[in-house]
């Protein structure tokens, strides 16, 4: 997340050759990490973007004026502002996948009784997009925004699977991948993925909890997120993850045609 080096007159140019302005590079660095804690400290944030905490703390000071950040009172810890929400509220349903697949998130959830999530995939990693928690006492909380790394869980199967094929020999090749997974056997999993349309998991990355996820594709066909139900293990069993397959399954073709 660290800033690029200045040029002439505070700007500095990508390796795409456009040019961009400084101020407003450093602006975004420091707001995109609050998708990693809804409550920072001024020295985490100067660490996290790369910056002198002098610097840091003036661009705080501009976007706590302009209502993105707050900070609490009598410490130097900041969490997002109301202005952020008030933009968020503005997003299109019709442009937005997230508000559009809602409706249909919460009758699976409450035709099943587990969370459901959206997962998206951004580089080397999965983003939860959207969920939808259940109302069973005891349950899989899946708080949004959270990053997950793509070589466990069922939606990052899902992923891996349906992503283009340079793309997936790019995953498998990247530093972040877990050295600990085998990777012929993953593949040999991601082909069997392919050709039942759904991926489980059942205690891979998270001790008691289990998961079964599924492509929504586009009419192109063209994956645009996965599709995802979770909650502990001793509920969702081998057996039970089987017979919710036609379930998601269907579900995620709705959403697929609620699409562009």
């Amino acid at each position: 997340m660290k800033s690029g080096t200045g040029g002439a007159e505070g700007r500095t140019t990508g390796d795409d050759g456009k040019s961009t302005v400084r101020s407003v590079e450093r602006a975004l660095d420091i707001l995109l990490c609050f998708t990693e804690g809804t409550d920072l400290a001024m020295t985490e944030i100067a660490d996290k973007v790369g910056l002198h905490k002098s610097t840091v703390h003036r661009m705080l000071a501009t976007l706590e004026d302009k209502g993105f950040v707050v900070r609490d009172k009598g410490t130097d810890r900041y969490r997002l502002g109301l202005k952020v929400w008030e933009l968020s509220a503005h997003l299109s349903q019709n442009d937005d996948p997230a508000m559009v697949w809602l409706p249909e998130m919460e009758r699976l959830r409450d035709l099943l009784g587990e969370t459901v999530s959206i997962y998206v995939r951004d580089g080397w990693e999965r983003i939860r997009l959207q969920a939808v928690q259940s109302n069973q006492a005891v349950r899989r909380v899946a708080p949004v925004g959270v990053r997950l790394p793509l070589y466990a869980g069922a939606s990052s199967k899902i992923l891996v699977a349906y992503a283009e094929p340079a793309e997936r020999e790019a995953i498998y090749g990247e530093e972040s991948w877990a050295k600990h997974v085998d990777l012929a056997l993953y593949k040999e999993q991601l082909k069997e993925v392919k050709q039942q349309g759904y991926a489980t998991s059942f205690e891979e990355r998270e001790q008691g909890a289990a998961a079964i996820s599924t492509p929504i594709l586009d009419r192109s066909g063209r994956l645009k997120a996965a599709l995802s139900v979770s909650g502990p293990a001793n509920r969702l069993t081998p057996e039970r993850l089987q017979e919710l397959a036609p379930i998601v399954i269907e579900a995620a073709g709705r959403m697929g045609t609620m699409l562009r």
